[in-house]
């Protein structure tokens, strides 16, 4: 499986992202062994967690994924083949949140022990804490980094302002900086006004940010949990309306066309767009995760990333800009 480089922070890490939110509560210990085993025969080397995974769920008290992660790592003798992301600011029980000083190095032990690992390959901000001044935040992820706990930070459901300002700082600083964002992003554009709670959108503004300072997107929730392709998922309702109704004709056009599913196309296209865009795919069988690692060897024509880009746009007709 190729790699690519987390911005400028010379960590590297697998193309293609697997997520683990419900690893070790809703996916079984043998289940996630087996998808773990899979991903990294395949290439795979980059693992997607955060300290509080799963606590949303009845029984569970947060720490569940990094946990069987951990474990698996240790029975496997893999750390230095996978690179571990996860993160700290929503609260879970025996954690206040937020992104202070104490709370950042408490974190980051607690989910060292939980992983059973000397670091971090990627830590996230994993949402804004606006009663921390951005100058604490990042100069503990700065003295993270100096004491070999944390090798690269990201940022996670921060607007561009934000995260801007925070790299400011630490270029003035000489601390470092942001190197990989990471928000929710599908191939269906969400209608105005849409609620996603606490998640926030990559846009086009959020595309020029990365494009412009060589910080690396990574997406969340693209696959919409089966909605493109099962159908009893529906559409969620904050994407529904007639320009999904055209994007997602063109999408089946085009997965016809290649030979490919609609999500392996949507995998082709968010790597293949400009800046290019790291998916996270989420797998609760093998057959579900061998079907986005073989996304990976789909190249889409230029004609065909063109119609993808354009469904929808009522000022584009077939590709192409109409004339005024």
């Amino acid at each position: 499986m190729k790699t690519v480089e987390l911005g400028k922070s010379g960590v590297h890490v697998s193309a293609l992202a697997l997520g683990t939110d419900l690893f070790g509560t809703k996916i079984d210990r043998d289940t996630c062994f087996q998808l773990l085993d899979y991903f990294a025969k395949h290439g795979g080397s980059f693992l997607d967690t955060a300290n509080f995974y799963a606590s949303w769920l009845p029984g569970c008290e947060g720490g569940e994924s990094e946990t069987t992660i951990g474990e698996w790592i240790k029975s496997r003798g893999a750390r230095n083949r996978i690179a571990i992301a996860t993160k700290l600011a929503f609260d879970y029980p025996g954690c206040a949140g937020g992104l202070c000083a104490s709370e950042i190095e408490q974190e980051c032990e607690k989910s060292l022990g939980r992983l059973q690992t000397d670091r971090i390959d990627l830590y996230y901000s994993h949402r804004d804490d606006r009663e921390t001044p951005l100058e604490e935040t990042m100069e503990a992820f700065h003295r993270l980094i100096k004491a070999g706990k944390v090798r690269a930070i990201g940022a996670s459901n921060l607007r561009v302002w934000r995260i801007a300002e925070a790299n400011a700082i630490s270029r003035e600083k000489g601390w470092t900086g942001y190197a990989a964002i990471e928000q929710r992003y599908t191939y269906l554009r969400p209608r105005h006004g849409a609620d996603f709670g606490p998640q926030l959108v990559i846009g086009d503004e959020m595309k020029d940010f990365a494009q412009s300072s060589g910080v690396t997107l990574i997406a969340y929730s693209i696959l919409l949990r089966g909605a493109y392709t099962r159908s009893d998922r529906d559409l969620p309702v904050q994407f529904a309306g007639p320009e999904a109704n055209d994007r997602l004709k063109v999408l089946r056009h085009i997965a016809a066309e290649v030979g490919c599913s609609p999500n392996q196309v949507i995998i082709a296209w968010m790597r293949q767009s400009v800046p290019s865009v790291l998916p996270i795919v989420a797998a609760s069988r093998k057959e579900q995760l061998e079907e986005n690692i073989r996304a990976l060897d789909i190249v889409l024509s230029h004609g065909q990333m063109e119609q993808l880009n354009s469904a929808g746009n009522p000022d584009v007709k077939q590709g192409w800009i109409q004339s005024t």
